[in-house]
């Protein structure tokens, strides 16, 4: 005759005995999302924004009259270099971003076929590599870049 010895295993079921690893911890049940917390800078959307803008053809440039001033002082100075963000400021919240585009169209190309390429580029880079979601992209268009605008010519003197 079998006495029961105080055994904790389970009854075999129709498949065999049940085995822990069938037993889901419940830590390992919550998705990697509530486990911490992502932020976002303002400068990592910023400097995604403007590659993604300038990747569209049309775009000379980036940023007003004087941010561009100042940025091509900025990168002539030994080690300086180029700023990605620079003309574009944007908002960043816990799961939505706006972005505010300052924009030198090249002459001749349409600025409204522009700004539809230019807000679709920079709406799914950021979406893609932030994972947030953009709300607006404002573009404000400063200038027209005349191509003959690098070639000046030297002007005469007025008064000799």
């Amino acid at each position: 005759m079998t006495e029961p010895n105080g055994s904790t295993l389970p009854e075999p079921g129709p498949g065999g005995f049940s085995t822990d690893q069938n037993v889901k911890h419940p830590r390992l049940q919550e998705s990697p999302e509530t486990r911490g917390r992502t932020t976002i800078a303002d400068g990592v959307v910023e400097k995604i924004a403007g590659i993604a803008a300038r990747e569209v053809p049309g775009i000379h440039a980036l940023g007003g009259g004087f941010t561009r001033t100042m940025g091509a002082m900025r990168d002539r100075v030994p080690g300086g270099q180029a700023s990605a963000g620079r003309g574009v400021k944007v908002e960043v919240g816990e799961k939505q971003t706006a972005i505010d585009l300052q924009v030198v169209v090249e002459y001749g190309v349409s600025i409204t076929d522009l700004a539809a390429e230019v807000r679709e580029n920079v709406i799914a880079a950021v979406e893609r590599m932030t994972g947030l979601e953009v709300v607006e992209v404002n573009i404000a268009v400063n200038d027209v870049y005349l191509p003959d605008e690098d070639t000046q010519e030297p002007r005469e003197e007025r008064v000799r």
